[in-house]
């Protein structure tokens, strides 16, 4: 009576282990693009918060701003934030739009987000009886 070898040939190890190694590598790209994605992302939505803040504090300081760049720099979350803010004047002589860019290199080259908001001053309002 004749025994048979049960098992694998090494032909099905290799194709196995081939598919394996595919798997692998593609998993561990992967990875690492979710990885570099959730810093960016991180990093955008940092930008982002610093630049409501600087429109929020003009507003609630009621601040009226001459037309034109200016440009300043603020930390938050160990970062230091540069901003370049342009003010335009709009049709209705109450309001301005103002414009953040945010960047998280001095020179200003790497524009992370960009927010632009208002800014509105009230006149005293009289009534007549």
């Amino acid at each position: 009576m004749l025994q048979r070898n049960r098992g694998f040939t090494l032909l099905e190890v290799l194709v196995a282990l081939t598919i394996i190694a595919i798997s692998l590598g593609a998993l561990i790209s992967t990875s690492g693009s979710q990885a570099s994605n959730a810093a960016y992302l991180k990093q955008k939505t940092i930008a982002h918060w610093v630049a409501l803040n600087e429109i929020t504090q003009l507003q609630v300081e009621k601040k009226w701003l001459g037309k034109g760049d200016t440009r300043g720099s603020t930390s938050m979350a160990g970062f230091d934030w540069y901003w370049t803010r342009t003010v335009i004047e709009t049709e209705d002589k109450n309001t301005q739009q103002v414009e953040y860019r945010m960047y998280t290199d001095e020179s200003r080259e790497n524009q992370v987000t960009r927010l632009v908001g208002s800014l509105s001053r009230r006149e005293d309002i009289t009534t007549t009886q």
